[in-house]
């Protein structure tokens, strides 16, 4: 074991740690602290100690400042070559401060894990944290897990050590995933979504306006060995075998139409006239009528304009001299083509698919109004069932990207987007859950923050951003402020009420990771292959 270094003093909130003169004590590193030293092997099987996690270190010497100062000063100018100090490594060295993060109670290879509230016995040598120190972490069923990285300890990873939490719980209780661009937001959820591919009991809508997730001209989920079962694609390009995305004008209601723009209350009373006289053609009727009974012409001539601006509908007239409508949008294209699409994403997600939605040609009002349409027809079908129905159902998660768009105070409040709000809100109790990927935390209500019940924490430099973070976490994090900001591209921090202390990770580069599954399909069919008959 690697003596890191000793505990000289401090208290629950910051133990001092002297290092060793041959070791470096880096920023979030995690420690081992035995409160039961020189046990026999027979006895090492019961063990107490202590995890810790150095949050800051600083300098230390026997000698006063001024004399450091003098001493640098002689050597800067030239004086004696030769000065150095007596037993450096005795009279200047580094003392790390460090936080406890979980007492351990280790019998017979049970764990029973607490909060510390007492402290590591006092003059104890500290070591580096091995696999098997947390081996309480790997999950009772990986089926049914929801794998994000593997264990980090500063910039050391145990490979070995997979952190992995309940899928059924964490999505159905939020998740958020914070960070600044670069910070590989992207890597993590296609790694997330790898492990959710192996699943049956949960599926997953990803809206991607990126259209970075499916691989369409680079490694993406598409080449996972579940894809052709367990993989849906729609785009309103597709590629060859996936579905094209089009929506019927006729499936959109008022209340949709509410959450993508703002409208006066003469404009929102309108569109409930219109719609109740005109059924599921009340959105033609809006384009076709230049004088509808009930409703003032400036309104009218406001909605059309609206109506264009949102979803790009025009009018035209035909070779028959009749009014026609037109679409600027791939989206809306056909006009009552598609009538299906809507019924068909919500099936596969019972099925407990992962659905990828491509909006990188969509305007946002658009990929909002088909987020809303999917998640509404859920929440409603998924509403009705009873508990015992409900139970035998997978679980659905949504995941958005810039969340406040939909979940920012300005969003929440807004009349016809209470879809997600209401999701955000009470959607645990139907099995349905958000995966929110924001840079901007702090534009969402602290209220549904706190129901974000897990938080996976990529680098962030914006120390307002690290405050709502830090603030709303499942566990104390006042003290990493420091450590957030200097998380590197792919290294995170795990909050939630499904771990037992903010993890440390360190997320496998996808394109990497991948392999894993490839390999296994491609050896399972060169294995078939050679076993063949001829």
């Amino acid at each position: 074991m690697d003596k890191r270094g000793q505990i000289v003093g401090g208290g629950l909130k910051n133990i001092l740690i002297r290092e060793k003169s041959d070791e470096k004590l880096e920023l979030g590193e995690l420690l081992i602290a035995y409160n039961d030293l020189d046990l026999s092997d027979d006895e090492m099987q019961q063990r107490n100690y202590t995890v810790l996690q150095i949050k800051d270190v600083e300098y230390k010497s026997q000698i006063s400042p001024a004399i450091h100062e003098l001493l640098a000063g002689m050597e800067l100018e030239g004086y004696d070559p030769d000065l150095i100090y007596l037993e450096p490594e005795l009279t200047n060295y580094s003392v790390g401060i460090a936080k406890p993060m979980l007492n351990i109670q280790k019998k017979n290879r049970k764990y029973d894990t607490k909060s510390p509230k007492s402290l590591p016995n006092f003059f104890n040598p500290v070591y580096s944290i091995r696999t098997k120190d947390l081996e309480f972490l790997k999950p009772e069923k990986i089926e049914d897990s929801l794998y994000l990285g593997n264990v980090r300890s500063g910039s050391n990873v145990l490979n070995d050590l997979d952190v992995s939490i309940d899928a059924k719980d964490a999505l159905t209780h939020h998740i958020l995933i914070p960070a600044t661009t670069g910070r590989g937001k992207s890597n993590l959820v296609k790694v997330m979504l790898c492990s959710l591919l192996k699943s049956d009991n949960a599926g997953i809508l990803v809206l991607d306006p990126h259209d970075e997730y499916y691989g369409r001209n680079d490694v993406g989920l598409k080449d996972h060995e579940d894809s052709e079962d367990k993989l849906e694609y729609y785009s309103t390009d597709p590629p060859i075998g996936q579905s094209k995305l089009i929506i019927n004008i006729k499936s959109i209601t008022p209340k949709q139409v509410r959450g993508l723009t703002y409208l006066t209350q003469a404009q929102n009373e309108a569109l409930y006239l219109i719609r109740n006289r005109f059924g599921d053609n009340w959105i033609s009727e809006i384009f076709k009528s230049n004088d509808i009974d009930g409703v003032h012409p400036k309104t009218l001539k406001v909605l059309k304009r609206k109506f264009d601006n949102i979803f790009g509908i025009y009018t035209k007239i035909d070779e028959n001299g009749e009014v026609k409508l037109g679409y600027r949008s791939s989206l809306f294209k056909g006009g009552i083509v598609g009538e299906s699409t809507i019924d068909n994403i919500t099936e596969s997600l019972e099925q407990g698919k992962v659905v990828i939605i491509d909006s990188s040609k969509l305007n946002d009002p658009e990929e909002l109004l088909v987020g809303s349409m999917i998640l509404e027809k859920l929440f409603n079908k998924y509403k009705e069932y009873n508990t015992v129905e409900l139970r035998k159902k997978p679980v659905i998660s949504v995941i958005i990207e810039e969340a406040p768009r939909v979940l920012g105070k300005e969003a929440m409040e807004a009349p016809g987007n209470d879809i997600y709000s209401t999701i955000a809100r009470e959607g645990r109790k139907f099995q349905i859950g958000l995966i929110a990927i924001t840079q901007l935390s702090s534009l969402i209500p602290k209220t549904i923050l706190a129901n974000m019940n897990t938080k996976i924490i990529l680098g962030n430099e914006m120390a307002v951003e690290r405050h709502a973070i830090i603030e709303s976490a499942s566990q104390d994090l006042s003290e990493d402020n420091r450590i957030i900001a200097s998380l590197d591209k792919g290294e995170a921090i795990v909050s939630s009420i499904f771990t037992k202390f903010a993890i440390p990770i360190k997320i496998p580069y996808f394109n990497e990771y991948i392999k894993n599954f490839q390999d296994k399909n491609e050896n399972e069919q060169e294995k078939a292959r050679t076993q063949t008959p001829g």
